[in-house]
């Protein structure tokens, strides 16, 4: 099942970034590169505490947000913010394919996917 759900992101992942080819501002390839991580300013938030950066990185990491921006953008016709929409969905998208997923407020690595494992053991 998780490898369905793996390719079921990569899937929307590749859908954003298409729309982002769509809705890329004239702003070059390799920008886009850079601010598709932007959204991972959120986790700036466990600077904190766990309940503010739990916060601020579901803020940046919830697709429903992400496609409000996005619907909110094209349909008053602003090409930035329908652009930023895409950028979080396509982002939150990945993120998933990659086991992040939203976070409790009890610790960084307890995401509503699971825990993520520890690094040390998996080696």
């Amino acid at each position: 099942m998780k490898t369905i759900i793996k390719l079921e992101e990569a899937a929307m992942t590749a859908v954003g970034i298409y729309f982002l080819t769509q809705y890329n501002l004239g702003i070059p390839v390799w920008l886009w590169v850079l601010l598709f991580f932007t959204p991972d300013i959120g986790m700036l938030g466990y600077l904190v505490n766990t309940q503010v950066g739990a916060f601020c990185y579901n803020l940046f990491h919830h697709k429903g947000i992400a496609l409000c921006i996005a619907a909110l953008g094209f349909f008053t016709h602003h090409d930035v913010a329908t652009a930023i929409g895409i950028l979080l969905f396509a982002h939150s998208s990945f993120d998933r394919m990659m086991d992040y997923g939203l976070k409790y407020s009890d610790a960084f690595k307890h995401t509503h996917l699971g825990w993520l494992p520890d690094k040390k053991q998996a080696a």
